[in-house]
């Protein structure tokens, strides 16, 4: 199934104190996806009384096991799509979990991904902002950026803004770096009791999601400045 049709680059990563960087084209540190949208986020104070209320052992814990989970996951699902073994979960409850939701995503969450181009790929736009997008290619189709995602619920769209955020970037990237034409934005979610969900950004939606993500950009380098230095 993967064209290998584009080839990407490989990011160097920095570690900053605001967050994740990585080194453009021209040696320049710029500010992963990732970054800029957490520290523009609003959703900081609801994260900490999160916290607050469940206790710091108690929330340390939901994260790890949920990182865990997830990264299980995207591994197998990238295995899989490129004809390797991919069913090979640890024995602890979050193997379990993690093969469970797999499954899910090969029997329903894979029916519409008609073509891939690759699999976490860099996309960099230089001296602005660099990230890794989970899978590029087509849907029914028509290209997009596509995203896989595991909860421990099923979300609402309106909770997931950031996440089509994410992708309008990586597609904007995407499309100065290769002159492709990317206007939808696909997450497919499943949840730990298996339910399956598509969200599809459309082209529509795209145009106000990115300058919705311009903004936010513009914010986080006005704020951190001094975070995108020239590195060696």
């Amino acid at each position: 199934m993967i064209t290998n049709k584009y080839v990407y680059p490989e990011l160097k990563r920095l570690d900053k104190e605001v967050g994740r960087y990585y080194l453009d084209s021209n040696k320049i540190s710029v500010p992963s996806v990732t970054t800029v949208l957490t520290n523009t986020s609003n959703k900081s104070d609801s994260i900490q009384q999160w916290r607050n209320r469940v206790g710091e052992i108690e929330a340390n814990r939901i994260t790890k096991q949920s990182t865990d989970i997830g990264s299980m996951v995207h591994e197998a699902l990238e295995n899989y799509l490129k004809n390797k073994d991919w069913d090979n979960f640890t024995n602890d409850q979050e193997g379990v979990i993690a093969s469970k939701i797999t499954k899910k995503f090969i029997i329903s969450g894979l029916r519409s991904l008609t073509e891939v181009w690759g699999l976490e790929v860099g996309l960099i736009l230089d001296g602005l902002y660099a990230g890794t997008a989970d899978c590029t290619g087509k849907i029914n189709d028509i290209p997009s950026i596509i995203d896989f995602k595991t909860a421990r619920r099923m979300k609402k769209r309106e909770w997931i803004e950031d996440y089509f955020l994410q992708g309008c970037a990586y597609a904007n990237a995407h499309n100065v770096m290769f002159g492709t034409e990317i206007n939808q934005v696909v997450i497919l979610m499943v949840d730990r009791d298996l339910l399956f969900q598509e969200f599809i950004v459309k082209p529509a939606e795209f145009n106000v999601l990115t300058n919705i993500w311009k903004k936010r950009l513009i914010e986080f380098h006005k704020r951190y400045m001094n975070q995108n230095e020239k590195s060696s």
